[in-house]
């Protein structure tokens, strides 16, 4: 048996990697045994090879050769997701069920959010956490502990959630191949539009229009009008999985990236949204699943660079136009990295399975560098 990687393999059933957890592999019914995914079984041999040093012509720095502050930690498990609230504070949600609000500047917790049953899988700006116990729960910072509104619907783990630009709607998405339109102040869905195969893996709202845009397992990017909750736009279907996305704050460009092992797919894809599915360029070199990308906010003096974490346990920094790799920062003994928070042009968020949350600053320029400031 081997890792799943494709949502439609028909022999036994999908779980969580025996390692990682993080993947989809396949449990032997009638051995009843577990599997490990095919990333925790390639990595150990994978990390021997030539293949995964660095291409000369890339900058490269591994973590273990700068002084890194150890913060107290915000979680007790593996990180799923992070995003930054404001100019100091950053929310994540992880294994152990938490939605914790951290300021990363001065490295302490600040509050820390108990209600969901399973692990959380994505959170936003907003203080909305989805779970795997199909639920979206709305949190106030300034409030109380308890969950001041909750979403109920979806049939299995919610992957996706974005809110629309006026703060009235909550888009959902899930792997019970739906997506729901939500009244945030009611918590009633408003809209609900099911497609076969479309396993959900993220979702974003365009700034300031009404569209949406979700990725799937399907491998496809759909496009939705957030009025009739139809799609309006499918992009022509990658060859692996497309794991997340995210839009430029203009709206004029959105980021993909694929899963992938041995530097097969593993990559990321910069679209154009004026011309649905025109694929401008894309970001090859990372070695094992590109688990999330993301516009970087623009520097005075600097070119537009885009930013990439994977399952390989690294960071690059990419010029944007161009998609020649400026920049790989290794992050050591992290494990799968998961997800990226741009907090400003300087200051960059990552989460990883194996070392929690890592602060990472970004020197812009003609010649841009990455290094990590502290984990937490």
């Amino acid at each position: 048996m081997q890792g799943a990687f494709c949502a439609d393999r028909k022999l036994g059933l999908q779980e969580g990697c025996g390692n990682c957890r993080y993947l989809s592999v396949l449990r032997d019914t009638a051995a009843s045994t577990v599997v490990l995914c095919t990333f925790c079984m390639l990595l150990k041999l994978h990390r021997r090879s030539d293949h995964f040093l660095c291409r000369t012509r890339e900058r490269v720095e591994s973590s273990a050769l700068t002084q890194v502050v150890q913060y107290e930690p915000a979680h007790s498990d593996a990180i799923n997701c992070v995003t930054s609230l404001t100019s100091d504070l950053c929310v994540s949600g992880g294994s152990d069920q938490v939605v914790v609000v951290y300021d990363w500047r001065a490295g302490k917790p600040c509050k820390a959010f108990h209600g969901h049953s399973k692990e959380i899988t994505k959170v936003n700006t907003c203080i909305f956490s989805a779970s795997r116990d199909k639920s979206v729960l709305q949190w106030d910072f300034a409030g109380g502990r308890d969950p001041v509104q909750s979403f109920h619907g979806h049939e299995l783990v919610i992957n996706g959630v974005a809110i629309s630009p006026d703060g009235s709607k909550l888009c959902t998405g899930s792997r019970d191949n739906s997506m729901r339109l939500w009244d945030i102040e009611t918590g009633k869905c408003l809209q609900k539009n099911t497609i076969s195969r479309n396993l959900v893996t993220h979702v974003c709202w365009v700034p300031g229009g009404t569209s949406v845009v979700q990725t799937s397992e399907d491998k496809t990017i759909r496009v939705w009008d957030s009025r009739s909750w139809q799609v309006t736009n499918t992009f022509p279907a990658k060859q692996y999985i497309q794991t997340h996305c995210d839009i430029s704050t203009n709206g004029n460009h959105l980021l993909s990236c694929s899963n992938g092992f041995t530097g097969h797919g593993c990559e990321a894809t910069l679209w154009d949204l004026r011309q649905p599915g025109c694929k401008v360029v894309e970001y090859r070199g990372h070695l094992h699943t590109t688990a999330c990308c993301v516009f970087l906010p623009a520097a005075l003096g600097s070119p537009s660079l885009v930013a990439s974490a994977s399952y390989d346990g690294s960071v690059k920094i990419w010029n944007q136009n161009t998609a020649v790799c400026l920049y790989t920062l290794s992050l050591d003994g992290s494990g799968p990295l998961v997800s990226l928070a741009p907090c400003d042009s300087s200051n960059l968020l990552c989460a990883s399975f194996n070392t929690g949350l890592h602060h990472l600053h970004l020197s812009q320029g003609t010649v841009p560098s990455l290094r990590e400031v502290a984990r937490f």
